[in-house]
Parts: C-alpha cells; structure tokens; sequence
C-alpha cells in the first residue's frame, strides 16, 4: 500500500497520542482540504504491513488511519486493521465518505470491523469550524462504530 507518512506521537488525530498513518490517494479533493499533496494515489512510497506494523509497535500508541483518505484503498488495508487492533490498539479512522456510504460498499464495511471512531464526511470549507474536536468542518461526524449501526449513527463521546 501506497504511504505517505506515518506520524507518531500526534494529538490531532484523535484522543491522546497516536500514531497517524497517512494513506495515497483521495478523489474527494475537497476544496480547501489541509493535505491536498495526498490526492496523488501514486504518491509516497510503497510500505509492507510488517514495515508499518514496526512503527506502530515500536512507539504504543493507539493508531489512526487518515490520508487521502484510506477508504479508497479498504481491502488492503484489512490485514493491517486486524494486526493493530490484534496489539489492542484503538483504531481511528479518516473518510471523504459518509457512514451510510461505507456500509455500502463490502470491503470499507468489513474494515469497519476493525474501526473504532469513524470521522466521516467530506471537508466543506463554507462549513469550516476551528473550534471542532478531531475534524475540520460541521458537517463531519465522529462515528462510535461500535454503537452505531447501519440505520443508526451514534456519535462518539469524549
């Protein structure tokens, strides 16, 4: 899978410190979007489960999956869901999509699976609020996977 970067030791995406893996690819292209260098799907460079896997064992922080936006790519992403929330990590993750839109779609329902907190929506610039926890504009949610489900979203609580 095509990376972009791996931050550990954030605490803008998502509760605490986490490490924050930043996925290729995104056709979203939000105007207005903080990462458009991300949109690129052959940008960063190619990365092995095992080669991530080692940066997130090495530092113990709970993990998030952002981008692009990782959603683009759900399928091959499985394997490293399932090896971070097997390290008892909580697994946040970043989505252009809406909730109802993932549940659609197999491969991104499956990785829900894995998912605890989901920031869904697409960054919309006019609805941009800087005093938001853990997301850039109003109409973005933050999803307790967990407790929702498919006709039902419940939002995460801090």
């Amino acid at each position: 899978m095509r990376i972009l970067d791996i931050v550990p030791g954030t605490s803008v995406d998502g509760p605490g410190l986490r490490t924050s893996i930043y996925f290729a690819g995104c056709s979203h292209q939000c105007p207005g979007c903080h990462n458009p260098q991300s949109w690129d799907f052959a940008g960063g460079r190619e990365m092995s489960i095992d080669e991530i896997m080692d940066i997130v064992d090495e530092n113990g922080f709970d993990v998030t999956l952002s981008g692009g936006d990782p959603m683009y790519n759900a399928g091959m992403i499985l394997p490293l869901a399932r090896k971070i929330k097997e390290s008892g990590k909580t697994l946040w993750c970043y989505t252009g999509f809406r909730y109802e839109a993932v549940m659609e779609h197999p491969d991104m329902r499956r990785l829900l699976d894995y998912v605890d907190v989901l920031v869904d929506g697409p960054f919309v610039e006019t609805l941009r609020d800087v005093h938001l926890l853990f997301r850039g504009s109003s109409n973005q949610r933050l999803v307790d996977v967990k407790k929702s489900t498919p006709d039902s979203v419940v939002e995460w609580e801090w």
